[in-house]
């Protein structure tokens, strides 16, 4: 089954490459550009009975290793 992990900055937590990204954007030209935040895209294989149980697997994943959970919140798409 294919996984995939979405993972960004909780609202409120300061993003400076959001900021960055932002700027870079105005001074190329993008007007109307606001509030970038930047975030992780995880996808990876895993062999699992169910989309059920590969889920649980990933999500345990993402407490232990994936994500920052003080300040990252993630999503879990199974396929």
């Amino acid at each position: 089954m294919k996984a995939k992990i979405i993972i960004t900055l909780k609202s409120g937590v300061l993003d400076p490459q959001g900021k960055a990204i932002e700027g870079a954007l105005t001074s190329l030209g993008f007007s109307g550009v606001d509030n970038v935040r930047q975030g992780k895209f995880i996808e990876l294989d895993i062999q699992a009975a169910s989309a059920d149980e590969a889920r649980s697997q990933v999500e345990a994943m993402c407490e232990k290793l994936l994500s920052n959970t003080v300040i990252e919140n993630y999503r879990v798409e199974v396929e």
